[in-house]
């Protein structure tokens, strides 16, 4: 764990329990180590952040490649040694980077929805989850994020409640033959299912009718 990552993860903890009513739920399921991908929902910028003060274990994210060239998000990110990827296609250099995280043991941090929901509700998410998940065989850590799509603006002086609620690891059942498209995005389905199971029903979207996943 590097210094400045360190630094920042205190920071961030000190900044939610002073300005936020910060909870988290489910501490106890987080392996202690080897690879795990952490997936979440995106309500906000802050959901990586908020994930790293969450989670004990130092996670690596994946973040859209725009971020990396924002003069303020930008080293904010990199201090998290967060990596980027091109959305929208397949990135074969941040998947080969994110499979090489998961191989020294570490946890990757994802959003499989590529972006922030504008309502706050789970919107159709990207396949590059599922994929990485089948071709290393990581558990996967659910986790389910409310409160930050509040911090919009002065939305942070009401102190807005922030909870963060981790479900036990899992792995994607196997595939049988060759992947192809379809069933990647039923993995992709069954991951998003078992986020939409952490979260109340209002910020379930498009997932709210596969939480039996």
């Amino acid at each position: 764990m590097t210094l400045f990552y360190y630094l920042e993860t205190m920071l961030m903890r000190f900044l939610l329990r002073l300005l936020m009513r910060w909870k988290v739920r489910g501490k106890e399921k987080v392996p202690t180590q080897g690879p795990l991908i952490v997936v979440a929902n995106h309500l906000s910028l802050t959901d990586p952040p908020l994930l790293s003060a969450s989670i004990q274990r130092r996670i690596v994210f994946m973040a859209k490649e725009e971020v990396f060239h924002h003069p303020l998000q930008g080293p904010l990110v990199r201090g998290f040694r967060a990596f980027p990827v091109r959305r929208g296609q397949l990135d074969r250099e941040a998947l080969r980077y994110a499979e090489q995280v998961l191989k020294e043991g570490l946890a990757l941090g994802m959003l499989p929805e590529g972006t922030r929901s504008p309502t706050a509700q789970m919107q159709k998410a990207y396949s590059g989850t599922s994929l990485l998940a089948l071709r290393s065989g990581a558990p996967i850590l659910p986790v389910g994020i409310t409160g930050t799509e509040r911090l919009k603006g002065t939305g942070w002086l009401r102190r807005p409640k922030l909870t963060v609620n981790i479900g036990e690891p899992f792995n994607l059942p196997p595939i049988d033959g060759k992947l192809d498209k379809a069933q990647l995005a039923q993995s992709t389905d069954f991951i998003m299912g078992r986020i939409a199971r952490l979260l109340p029903e209002s910020y379930q979207g498009v997932y709210g009718d596969r939480k039996g996943c």
